[in-house]
């Protein structure tokens, strides 16, 4: 059996290492109607294969974190666009050099929210340092969309502990990058956002959702209706920056107007300190909260500070 299963990977590395070597030659891909299916790329990429490329992307990040272990994650999202403190203050005084007021203003924008950034540094180092107390069994993995800002802030925070962290990101047309403080093993890249959407509440045992833009409220919005309308099972969602929120969203007008029950706005908490986004969470699990309070930040010897 053995045998068996080893003469079919080395079939499938010939396939590919044929349509490699087609490449290395110069020659243009074509329509090849004798090259094995799953070794080719244009018939992969047709409409009518969307249904298989949808399954790939399913599939791929789902073994590849069993095989790690990754069960239960704490999903955050958050702003791209965020920096930390030190490089949001260097933004800063280049455009008071520069004279320009738009840049100025922009600057002072980034500055006054660099804090999300460092504290969800500090929310990913909570979860990691609780993690590793726990038995594989129960820990639990920070997941972000694996861009820069606040989702590269808390796969830092868990980088620093030492921990495996998940990165879920997209191709877009600008090409986000994923950051540098995703575990390599767990760094994904989707095409499809509804794939990805899935693959964040298929292991999600929380929600924390920083300031952000367009998608982060389409991501928060999706979580909420899913648990509101009983697809998913309820989970501690957080809304971390309540001044924030509460300025962005007038939820009691859906209450006054009936498009949602008074009970639906208890489906989330507002929050502004990390320790409290991590409390929410401890206490909805009814976790024994004692892993030991987190160590002055330092980037790991070797690694991007």
């Amino acid at each position: 059996m053995e045998t068996t299963h080893n003469l079919s990977e080395q079939r499938i590395a010939d396939a590919w290492a044929d349509l490699q070597a087609h490449a290395n030659n110069g020659h243009p891909l074509n329509a090849n109607a004798y090259r094995l299916a799953f070794a080719d790329p244009e018939f992969l990429l047709r409409r009518e294969t969307r249904g298989i490329r949808f399954q790939l992307e399913m599939l791929k990040p789902d073994l590849e974190q069993q095989a790690l272990g990754i069960e239960n994650t704490i999903v955050v999202f958050g702003s791209a666009r965020f920096r930390e403190t030190s490089e949001a203050q260097s933004h800063l005084a280049q455009a008071q050099a520069s004279g320009d007021g738009e840049a100025i203003r922009k600057a002072q924008a980034l500055l006054r929210n660099a804090h999300y950034y460092d504290e969800a540094r500090s929310f990913g180092r909570l979860v990691a340092r609780y993690s590793a107390t726990c038995p594989p069994s129960e820990q639990l993995f920070i997941c972000t969309g694996g861009g820069p800002g606040i989702m590269e802030a808390a796969n830092r925070g868990a980088h620093d502990e030492g921990a495996f962290n998940v990165g879920l990101n997209i191709a877009l047309p600008h090409e986000q990058e994923g950051n540098p403080y995703v575990s390599p093993q767990l760094s994904f890249k989707f095409h499809y956002f509804a794939a990805r959407k899935m693959h964040f509440m298929m292991r999600a045992k929380a929600l924390v959702a920083f300031p952000g833009g367009f998608g982060t409220l389409d991501e928060l919005f999706e979580v909420i209706t899913l648990v509101q309308c009983k697809k998913a099972k309820p989970v501690p969602i957080v809304l971390f920056g309540s001044a924030y929120w509460k300025r962005l969203l007038n939820l009691d007008l859906l209450v006054e107007e009936g498009t949602v029950s008074p009970e639906d706005l208890q489906l989330f908490v507002f929050v502004d300190e990390p320790q409290a986004a991590w409390d929410h969470i401890t206490n909805f699990y009814r976790l024994q909260a004692n892993a030991p309070a987190p160590r002055p930040e330092a980037p790991a010897p070797g690694t991007p500070a």
